[in-house]
């Protein structure tokens, strides 16, 4: 009786949509990860309102940081990205924070992220902490990498475009995926309780000036990047440009949304850059209180 209603079941689902079996294969496999990794998100949880009513600056890499006295964030807390530590003026401050997003293998070898992290724990200050994805846990951990520091880890496995709650995103839990690494570091600071969150550096203005800058030249990741050209130019045509832009958009509206159902303002003091999701205000107003 049972194997008949095996076989039964099994034709029935053979003329399931392929749809349908996806969806299925992606519930099954949706929060799978390590014990260490889940051991690691536990310890994200004394962070929830760390730094309750305090501001924070979010510093991106955008060319525009060029314009900008980074000295003024002396004393100030600072959540740095990716390669933000290769500003000319990165000495001048201290970063509390600095976060890297899932990094996509391709261009970029296992070995070159090794080489990167080397790069990176070597020009952070000795008391900033990191964040990563933890699709980067066991690189970490097999090369015994940033020996010393505080490295914590995201699962970033959501989607914002799935998300309806406007709740804090829970760090110790899976979060969204994101498009751009300052989304990350907002999710982090909202989590950590800043209450006043400043955007510096972060452009998105690629679609509209074609070439994609830093405010730094890139060192071991140079030539790594397998959206643009070796001239900066992007290798995706304007329909995927935009497919994307609008993606990024949608998580920065989220943010954006989730900050005002908690009473955090963030401010976009980014000169110039097409982000238009935040007030705007100049970065020199911010030391004239």
């Amino acid at each position: 009786m049972a194997a008949a209603l095996r076989k039964i079941l099994t034709f029935g689902s053979m003329l399931l949509p392929y749809g349908v079996h996806e969806l299925k294969r992606r519930l099954k496999n949706r929060h799978k990860f390590s014990a260490d990794v889940a051991s690691s998100l536990a310890e994200n949880r004394p962070l929830a309102g760390l730094h309750s009513g305090q501001r924070c600056f979010i510093l991106g890499n955008g060319p525009s940081v060029k314009g900008l006295d980074l000295s003024r964030l002396q004393g100030e807390a600072v959540i740095t990205v990716s390669n933000g530590y290769l500003h000319s003026d990165f000495d001048k401050f201290q970063s509390r924070y600095h976060c890297v997003p899932q990094i996509t293998y391709g261009l970029m070898t296992p070995e070159d992220v090794v080489r990167w992290f080397d790069e990176m724990h070597s020009h952070l200050g000795g008391g900033a902490e990191l964040f990563l994805s933890s699709t980067e846990a066991e690189l970490v951990r097999k090369h015994n990498l940033f020996s010393g520091r505080a490295v914590r880890y995201l699962v970033l496995a959501e989607s914002f475009d799935e998300r309806t709650s406007v709740e804090i995103v829970d760090i110790s839990k899976p979060v969204p995926r994101v498009d751009s690494v300052p989304v990350m570091a907002l999710m982090i600071a909202m989590y950590l309780g800043f209450k006043e969150i400043i955007l510096l550096g972060v452009d998105h203005d690629r679609f509209l000036s074609s070439p994609y800058q830093y405010a730094f030249e890139l060192k071991v990741q140079k030539g790594k990047d397998i959206t643009v050209n070796a001239d900066g130019t992007p290798r995706r045509n304007r329909h995927d440009d935009f497919q994307q832009a609008a993606r990024l958009w949608r998580q920065y509206r989220a943010i954006a949304n989730i900050a005002r159902a908690n009473d955090i303002r963030i401010v976009n003091s980014t000169p110039g850059g097409a982000l238009d999701e935040f007030e705007r205000r100049p970065f020199q107003a911010w030391f004239e209180e």
